[in-house]
């Protein structure tokens, strides 16, 4: 595969894995941009067999640097629900032709965006916090993290619910998609066969750009003008996401 990559090609697959760097140093709103870009490379189904070993690596960093300020009981009120939608999405993606599940990760992306600009334009930030709320977005982010790697939007909902300090909710939402992560590798290997060795080694050479993402998200985390730039996202995103559908 990597022989196959033109210079085109490169220079997409390591910006994606500098944005995902940037993504897991903090800087919101930057996955749903990796998923686009890597959609365009290697097609729907087989980038999420590439993505998932990028994303664990930017997850370790991110438990590593934040793992004291995480809360087991709030990530443990959302697994149960989100494990059952990582399971939903094997089941419902692993018979889907190439085209439809392109469209259904674009669509995927579609959703994602609508619901950050939603809580965005929201003058009340209020969540319900109960059982009921814990169980759709657990089902909600399990079923798209599996399908397009795309579990953010939902996942901050619920703990934005929770009322989390900062640093607490980063500390736990970092375990969480590690564990969910993990989670998921056996079953792009077995079930979805989109992690191969081919596909570990394409993961493989963009470590040190994941790395370079981090350090530099790292740094300037505090100077991003945070509103802006996420209005720019989600700009950029979904111009993606129609690309993605109606190639």
């Amino acid at each position: 595969m990597l022989s196959d990559l033109s210079l085109a090609d490169y220079t997409i697959l390591f910006s994606a894995a500098f944005l995902l760097g940037l993504s897991k140093s903090g800087i919101k709103g930057l996955s749903v941009v990796n998923v686009a870009l890597l959609v365009f490379v290697f097609g729907a189904k087989a980038s999420t067999g590439i993505l998932l070993p990028m994303l664990i690596v930017g997850d370790i960093f991110a438990v590593i640097y934040y793992n004291r300020h995480a809360e087991w009981k709030y990530l443990f009120r959302l697994l149960p629900f989100l494990i059952i939608g990582v399971l939903i999405g094997t089941w419902v993606g692993k018979g889907l032709p190439e085209e439809v599940f392109r469209k259904c990760m674009a669509a995927v992306i579609f959703v994602s965006v609508l619901v950050m600009i939603w809580w965005d334009q929201r003058k009340s930030k209020y969540v319900p916090d109960n059982l009921s709320f814990a169980g759709i977005m657990g089902l909600t982010a399990g079923f798209t993290t599996m399908v397009g790697n795309l579990a953010g939007s939902f996942v901050n909902l619920f703990f934005l619910a929770m009322k989390l300090p900062k640093n607490v909710f980063i500390g736990t939402t970092a375990w969480l998609f590690l564990i969910t992560n993990l989670f998921k590798v056996p079953l792009h290997i077995w079930s979805w066969e989109t992690i191969t060795s081919t596909s570990i080694q394409v993961s493989g050479i963009t470590v040190p750009f994941i790395f370079l993402g981090l350090f530099t998200g790292v740094r300037i985390l505090k100077r991003v003008n945070d509103k802006l730039f996420r209005q720019f996202i989600l700009v950029v995103t979904l111009i993606g996401a129609i690309l993605i559908f109606f190639t």
